[in-house]
């Protein structure tokens, strides 16, 4: 028993974990405290994190393709540890950044004309949107990759570590802000950016020798599909112009063993061409997404998106205006991180009884039901919706009265424990009824109640359907397009992202959010609609037919007229 327990924690699989949980709890810890950062930098304004957000978002959308294709034209180890080293290294050197600009702001807007801390801020947007890049390489190779090889042909295997890895994800998610926040609050900005860079050090050196450790136990990281298929250009819509000429958008793993081109024969690729590379590989990129065989389950995944009922700084925000405190927060933040976590029992359960492909069905349908709950609240007493109030009307008559816009005041300790952002909604974290001269009636919960507990229930088919949609793509895309089809799934979530921030620009205030919440429902329906389809191409007949599947041949989760294998 003794050997067993040790050669567990010594299996690649295991230090897979270890290493993906250190990885998380970095990234969870700077996510949180960039944000917290920025609003401290501008004079408690939301501005330089819309900012933030905006890149973030508009990088990743553009970049996807190509850091996908990146990932699949090098070795697994060299992706890894370049990734891995660039995040780190980003991540502390924006920490040091911030930590000089908080010692100096003073000296630094006098210096000038504050052009050099217009300076720093752009510096430390640039710095830390090239570290959230890097994260998402790293997320493609190991999450996509990585995992998929460890587990080999056993696709229970693969199942059973996809919902390991969202359980460490659901921990991370609520701890690491927690834990960070503490020391914010109980010693100061300068310690907690002192405290993420020293993390990150230790993070960077500590997941270097795991994933070499990895690497290692796991021989079959080192083979990586070589040899292009013509089966495999056509997917990626490329046309070889010449023998002599490596195909456009596709560059080969090892090329003096793949490609036998002769060193001067590249040098025949001009100038236009390197320009054009990039464009060529996003195009490509974007097209071969489109010909997958999953493509709808991707779309209907990224669909989910789309939505304000998350626990991101959107709906925690308008719940404290409905008067809802940090602590009743934090515990629903919790409860949602439970609920998360039985989604991935949940999806390892179904898989096993049903499938991979009606599992994703189920899980949709257990979503949807639960979001019905939102959509009723909206209607029900205490919600303020109100259709005939101008989302604008409160900064416009500010303006014509030339009052000062509202700020973001600096987050309350409870505040930043439990939601991890201050609340957008009135320009201030403070619920819309917190002033004691007002003595405003109390607002019923019966609204807020059926929000939170339709948005917590809804996490157990969420992560199920997430987990379900990850192995699909693991499974049925083929090893040299890994990369790049993942790159392009990462933007279209993104963008997706993008579209529900912008939604949300367009009707801030509190009356509206009902209206979201409609849209919301409308997108996550479609997101599952396209799916059934999906599901409905690959099973036809036998869809509802729901049977115990072999647990490493999962015949029903590759789609017809896909010869790929894992």
């Amino acid at each position: 028993r003794l050997g067993s327990v040790i050669a567990y924690f010594t299996s690649a699989k295991f230090l897979l974990y270890l290493g993906h949980a250190l990885s998380t709890w970095g990234d969870r810890m700077w996510h949180f405290a960039v944000s917290v950062f920025l609003v401290e930098l501008y004079g408690n304004s939301l501005l330089l994190t819309a900012v933030y957000g905006l890149v973030v978002a508009g990088s990743v959308l553009l970049l996807g393709a190509l850091i996908g294709d990146w990932v699949d034209k090098n070795s697994r180890l060299k992706v890894a540890q370049t990734s891995l080293v660039v995040q780190n290294s980003s991540v502390i050197l924006c920490g040091v950044i911030l930590m000089i600009i908080f010692l100096f702001k003073t000296q630094l807007l006098t210096l000038y004309h504050g052009w050099l801390l217009t300076l720093c801020y752009i510096l430390v947007i640039t710095i830390a949107n090239i570290a959230n890049l890097a994260s998402t390489a790293t997320a493609i190779t190991i999450q996509r990759d990585w995992i998929v090889v460890v587990a080999g042909e056993d696709r229970s295997k693969l199942a059973d570590m996809n919902a390991t890895i969202r359980r460490i994800d659901q921990l991370t998610n609520i701890l690491a802000p927690m834990a960070v926040g503490q020391i914010m609050t109980f010693g100061s900005l300068m310690i907690g950016c002192g405290f993420i860079s020293g993390w990150n050090l230790m993070s960077m050196c500590v997941e270097y020798l795991l994933l070499w450790k990895v690497y290692q136990k796991t021989p079959t990281l080192a083979r990586k599909s070589a040899k292009v298929e013509a089966s495999e250009l056509k997917q990626l819509n490329v046309k070889k112009e010449s023998e002599v000429k490596p195909a456009e958008g596709v560059q080969l793993i090892i090329e003096k063993d793949v490609t036998g081109f002769e060193p001067q024969q590249e040098k025949e690729v001009g100038c236009a061409a390197r320009i054009a590379e990039p464009f060529i590989t996003f195009r490509d990129g974007w097209v071969a997404y489109y010909n997958q065989p999953v493509f709808l389950a991707g779309m209907g995944l990224a669909f989910l998106y789309m939505t304000v009922l998350g626990f991101d700084c959107i709906t925690t925000g308008y719940a404290y205006t409905q008067g809802l405190s940090g602590s009743v927060l934090s515990l629903l933040m919790g409860a949602s991180a439970v609920t998360g976590i039985m989604g991935t029992v949940a999806f390892t359960w179904l898989r096993r009884k049903c499938g991979l492909i009606r599992t994703g069905l189920i899980s949709g349908v257990a979503q949807f039901a639960c979001l019905i709950l939102c959509a009723i609240s909206v209607f029900m007493p205490g919600s303020p919706m109100d259709l005939t109030v101008s989302p604008f009307a409160d900064i416009s008559a500010r303006l014509f009265e030339n009052e000062p816009l509202p700020t973001i005041a600096s987050p309350e300790p409870e505040m930043v424990f439990a939601t991890g952002m201050p609340n957008l909604f009135n320009g201030s974290i403070a619920p819309a009824n917190s002033d004691p001269e007002m003595s405003p009636e109390p607002v019923p919960l019966i609204s807020v109640s059926l929000l939170f507990a339709g948005v917590i229930a809804a996490r157990v088919g969420l992560w199920s359907f997430d987990l379900t949609v990850t192995q699909l793509l693991q499974e049925n895309v083929i090893e040299s397009e890994r990369g790049i089809i993942n790159g392009v799934q990462n933007s279209m979530n993104y963008l997706l992202d993008l579209l529900h921030f912008i939604m949300v620009i367009l009707a801030p205030n509190p009356e509206a959010f009902g209206l979201l919440v409609l849209i919301s429902v409308s997108f996550v329906a479609m997101g599952h609609i396209m799916y059934f389809r999906f599901a409905q191409k690959s099973l036809g007949k036998q869809l509802f037919v729901c049977h115990t599947p072999d647990p490493k041949a999962a015949p029903d989760s590759s789609p017809p007229g896909n010869t790929s294998t894992v």
